[in-house]
């Protein structure tokens, strides 16, 4: 067997990909051993062959690595001048891809990689490219104006990489072809794909060589292997309310929701903030500024829920995202294929819940098909567990300090009508379950006493009366809280009588139901 076959079927370690030992001993320093799947089939190739490549890889599988470590041992650090341009439909993803390729080439601080995304001045650019560039990581609209303002010459280029290629031929074909009319016909195109719809064929035939190679990695299942598909079927009018329930549920998981339009990505991340997700909204209409902020404060645990469209997410590669939700159903396979692909990073679990109405589920059965998974339906919460849901939503509305209580039946307390000594409230702190309280949040009667909050039971309303000052609340009916208004109440009441939830605001101990 010769040495590229033997490496192509059966590597076991980047020594045995052909990687040289200065870029081993980097990838040892990063905790990097195993190279994936993909890494396995393309590094060898890339490094032995002259031909183009079509590497169909799903994200999220190593794909930067396949082509970025292969590449700094091609490029040659002496010739002063651009020798490889690698394309990303975003400028997250570019920004990562440029990351990932500077660690890896600071074993030799000699090779220069540059990155032309738009939220930077043109200005800066055009200054960073005056200087030694060996390596150039960009989106098509911003590489296309530097190209236009002469500060980059791609002309003799010798690699051309398209990083979700099927992403860039919706939105950005155009962008793209203009460049590949741009660069010299000896360019090495590499081209990396989730998918293979017809526009992506059509560029492979428009533009790569007749003898390109096709390599797939692990595509008998589009989707991750470790990605469990479900989908909950709701009415229009409990869709948000669903969603709460699953959220307060996985809360202090980090996850994705997935919306069709900027529109509905701040309306839901409204909703979110105002019962107290620790959330963030990213979409195309936002400053790049601010969508890099969202993006770092996901990125370092600040923020558990991301809210975002499909573009605007293209670039989220966070190892620890546990769940996707798509709170719309996506128009094509390709986008849920990229949407479930943000979860089981690096071989880790995740879940990739769909919400739909009944009209919707019929569509099920044709991203089944065509993508080759396995959906399971799973039943929405029902109307007890999203009303109890609600409640600590609301509570924790209400409550800053989380001093949250509700009297689970009506087990009189205290049969008489009257305050609670400290020797009660420590009483029933003790076995809260004996007095017929669940509580919601861990306290002590120390912490009662000084937040000024005494209780109060009515044998007849079983109400838990917390009396207490909020720093700012406010209040527009007995059953609805409006943050529209600023109210301090005397006194709130939280209460359960045939399971109805309610808060009023009174000068007496006795609520009126």
């Amino acid at each position: 067997m010769s040495t590229f076959a033997k490496n192509y079927f059966m590597p076991l370690q980047f020594s045995d990909l052909g990687i040289h030992k200065e870029l081993q001993a980097r990838l040892v320093d990063l905790e990097i051993s195993v190279p994936t799947e993909v890494q396995k089939k393309v590094i060898p190739f890339l490094l032995e062959k002259k031909k183009d490549l079509v590497a169909l890889a799903k994200t999220g599988t190593g794909k930067t690595a396949a082509f970025g470590l292969p590449l700094l041992q091609l490029i040659n650090h002496e010739e002063n001048s651009v020798q490889a341009v690698i394309m990303a439909p975003t400028r997250e993803l570019g920004q990562q891809i440029q990351a990932n390729l500077t660690l890896f080439a600071s074993y030799n601080p000699e090779i220069a990689v540059v990155g032309l995304f738009g939220g930077a001045t043109l200005k800066s650019q055009v200054e960073a490219l005056k200087r030694t560039t060996h390596i150039v990581v960009a989106t098509p609209g911003r590489l296309i104006d530097l190209i236009e303002r002469k500060a980059i010459d791609i002309t003799n280029i010798s690699y051309l990489v398209l990083d979700e290629a099927d992403e860039m031929m919706g939105a950005l074909h155009t962008e793209v072809e203009t460049i590949f009319k741009e660069i010299p016909k000896t360019t090495r195109t590499l081209l990396f794909t989730a998918t293979m719809p017809g526009v992506i064929k059509q560029l492979v035939q428009n533009y790569l060589s007749k003898n390109a190679v096709t390599i797939e990695a692990d595509m008998a299942t589009i989707g991750h292997q470790g990605i469990l598909h479900q989908y909950t079927v709701v009415e229009p009018i409990e869709k948000l309310d669903v969603l709460l329930h699953f959220l307060y549920a996985r809360e202090g998981q980090k996850g994705i929701i997935f919306c069709k339009t900027k529109a509905a990505v701040n309306k839901l991340g409204k909703n979110l903030a105002k019962n107290k997700f620790s959330s963030g909204t990213i979409h195309g209409s936002l400053t790049q500024g601010i969508r890099d902020r969202v993006m770092g404060q996901f990125r370092e645990g600040h923020v558990d829920v991301l809210v975002a469209t499909d573009l605007a997410a293209r670039g989220i590669d966070v190892k620890e995202v546990s769940y996707v939700i798509n709170y719309h159903l996506p128009d094509t396979y390709e986008a849920y294929v990229h949407r479930s692909g943000r979860t089981a990073r690096a071989g880790a679990k995740g879940l990739s819940l769909t919400v739909l109405q009944k009209e919707e589920v019929a569509g099920i059965a044709d991203f089944e098909n065509e993508l080759g998974i396995k959906f399971k339906e799973v039943k929405k919460a029902d109307s007890g567990s999203i009303e109890e849901n609600n409640t600590l939503l609301w509570a924790r509305k209400i409550f800053k300090t989380n001093y949250y209580f509700w009297v689970k039946n009506k087990t009189t307390i205290n049969s008489e009508n009257r305050r609670l000594t400290v020797s009660d409230i420590a009483s029933i702190i003790a076995d809260p379950a004996a007095n017929g309280l669940v509580w919601f949040a861990p306290i002590s009667a120390t912490v009662l006493i000084m937040a000024n909050a005494s209780l109060f039971v009515n044998d007849t309303a079983s109400v838990l009366q917390i009396t207490m000052r909020p720093e700012k609340t406010s209040h527009s009916s007995w059953l609805a809280i409006s943050e529209e208004t600023d109210l301090i109440p005397d006194y709130w009441y939280i209460g359960l009588e045939d399971n109805l939830i309610g808060t009023q605001r009174t000068t007496g101990y006795h609520p009126r139901f």
